[in-house]
């Protein structure tokens, strides 16, 4: 009975193990190192292969003979004691000399691929300054002065030199299917990479260090267009922000009236609306993004709005009297250097470090009560009713339900 339990158990837990195997492999996010999509990625690629290819072999070769072994050798009725023996020379240099070879086979490609994913970038490369905070992650193209935040537009086939920075303690800077894995680990010693992309599509990003409570929170996505639609989008990034409305005055904003409401802006709205032709931000199209891109992540329980539209006009001047402009920069708005660039949030298609949809609903939510939305941030609580988070910055708690509303119309208009 105790063979047949014990047969029982290893069936189950194999059984456990194919399944949990199996959960993991039903996802269709390309979050694969395979099949990359630079010549970085390629060079990982290849040693990749290699070693699983030769760690397989050894695999294979080592078990085989242990199989041998243990059959061959098994007690048997009526064998007698094996002789007892002292040392094999002959043997014993074998085991050590093919172990020597096998990692020299390891060591030359492993050696080439580290020279060649640690050379200096082209002198013609796009330079991108990567800097990690908690828990976002800033770009700058110094080339074209132009700051963004959490997604990142790349030229395809342009080759893109990445100055890797921290604001704070230590992340790393991942693409999983553009190559590469770097630590950023001080900011005055900055780490480097570089790749180019080889086609035009959306990529997932992550920081690959632990570094705090919202480590898992801590994405960006990368697009990479053509040559053109890059242009088109550094010229965009270069320009103010586009808001499309009139300006209230002093006199509507006290009166709780906007000069030119943005009609039918639902805060309930869950998809942002695409850039149209005329536009030309260069901006990836937001009804053409993978569904995988879109973030899902539930909203916290018991957050709720009870505004449904916002007047964008109204909201600008709120923001402007608001303590976000100590924070954020809107270019000819507000000077704010500690949280994201905000001139141009409106285009993007995430909010709160790749967490949520850009979308008014959730926009709306996350000034109400980011502490609530993201652990860790350092953004306070704006809205009256939120609770004050523990260990949370202390909640500024100044604005209504219809205030907020009114300023995540603002800006959303900030394309």
């Amino acid at each position: 009975m105790t063979g047949h339990h014990r047969a029982r158990r290893l069936y189950h837990a194999a059984l456990t193990t194919v399944f949990a195997l199996g959960l993991a492999a039903c996802s269709d996010v390309p979050n694969t190192i395979f099949g990359a999509h630079s010549e970085f990625g390629h060079a990982e690629d290849r040693l990749t292969y290699l070693l699983l290819t030769l760690g397989g072999l050894v695999f294979v070769l080592v078990e085989g003979l242990l199989l041998f072994v243990v059959l061959k050798f098994r007690a048997r009725p009526g064998n007698p004691t094996p002789k007892q023996t002292h040392g094999n020379t002959t043997l014993e240099v074998t085991w050590t000399l093919i172990p020597a070879l096998i990692l020299a086979f390891i060591a030359v490609p492993t050696v080439r691929t580290i020279f060649q994913t640690q050379e200096k970038a082209p002198a013609d490369a796009l330079q991108v300054e990567v800097i990690g905070h908690q828990w976002w992650w800033e770009f700058r193209y110094p080339q074209y002065k132009v700051t963004t935040a959490n997604e990142l537009y790349l030229p395809v086939g342009r080759t893109v030199s990445f100055t890797l920075q921290t604001n704070d303690v230590i992340h790393s800077f991942w693409i999983p299917q553009l190559g590469g894995k770097r630590d950023l680990v001080h900011r005055n010693k900055p780490n480097y990479l570089w790749f180019t992309p080889e086609s035009s599509f959306v990529w997932n990003g992550f920081c690959a260090e632990y570094c705090g409570t919202s480590h898992s929170n801590m994405r960006f996505r990368v697009f990479t267009v053509p040559q053109q639609e890059f242009e088109a989008y550094i010229a965009h990034q270069q320009s103010g922000p586009a808001f499309p409305v009139a300006q209230a005055t002093p006199a509507d904003t006290a009166k709780g009236k906007g000069a030119a409401p943005v009609a039918a802006q639902q805060v309930a709205q869950t998809t942002p609306a695409a850039p149209g032709p005329s536009e030309n931000t260069g901006t990836w199209p937001h009804d053409k993004l993978p569904a995988w891109s879109v973030p899902n992540t539930p909203l916290p329980a018991g957050l709720t709005m009870t505004a449904e539209e916002g007047d964008a006009a109204r909201g600008a001047q709120l923001f402007k009297a608001s303590p976000c402009i100590a924070c954020h920069t809107i270019q000819g708005v507000s000077p704010g250097t500690i949280g994201p660039n905000l001139t141009h949030v409106g285009s993007r298609t995430t909010i709160g470090g790749g967490l949520y949809p850009n979308d008014l609903k959730h926009l709306a939510m996350w000034i109400k009560d980011a502490p609530m939305m993201k652990p860790g941030v350092i953004m306070p609580a704006m809205g009256k009713d939120a609770p004050q988070v523990p260990g949370a910055p202390p909640k500024m708690g100044q604005y209504t339900d219809q205030q907020i509303a009114d300023i995540a119309a603002y800006l959303s208009s900030l394309k």
